[in-house]
């Protein structure tokens, strides 16, 4: 926050708020500017803690944009990597059509666009053991998709020595 009141209660308000900097006027501009580089470092991850997420036998490394299934590499498109990211954060969560392509895409979808559908499919046919009898991506009838927890987790490369 940056404001003209200074008080000790104001600030506490302030942070307690949610705030993650409190800074009162008359202020030093390279202090601005040295607490806005502060929040950016505690916000963006260093290179070495490269975010991985993990389900079963299913790894993805976000920053290598790789996927791992049972010891093998899958190659995926950039779409069907993107579509398994968005199922990787909403792991254990059902996600609709409309949800994948407004996440993708940024756009509502059409009232019959199936393309999601066949995406899915494809994907699939990459990462699950057996497609017929998906183990990971796992249809919901007449709501959508899951990726299914299996002791799911989220981790950094530097947590696990890599």
């Amino acid at each position: 926050m940056l404001t003209a009141k200074g008080d000790d209660i104001d600030r506490i308000v302030g942070l307690e708020l949610g705030a993650d900097d409190y800074l009162p006027k008359p202020f030093n501009p390279r202090e601005l500017l040295a607490r806005i580089r502060a929040v950016l470092r505690r916000a963006t991850p260093s290179p070495a803690a490269r975010p991985r997420f993990r389900t079963g036998r299913l790894e993805i490394d976000f920053d290598a944009r790789e996927v791992i299934v049972e010891g093998r590499r899958a190659v995926l498109t950039h779409y069907e990597f993107e579509m398994l990211g968005v199922l990787a954060r909403a792991a254990g969560r059902v996600l609709s059509r409309d949800s994948f392509l407004d996440a993708l895409k940024g756009r509502a979808s059409e009232p019959f666009d199936r393309s999601i559908d066949v995406h899915i499919s494809n994907l699939r046919a990459k990462i699950e053991p057996d497609p017929k009898a998906p183990r990971y991506i796992k249809t919901v009838r007449g709501a959508g998709y899951v990726l299914v927890r299996e002791s799911a987790r989220w981790r950094t490369s530097s947590s696990v020595g890599c």
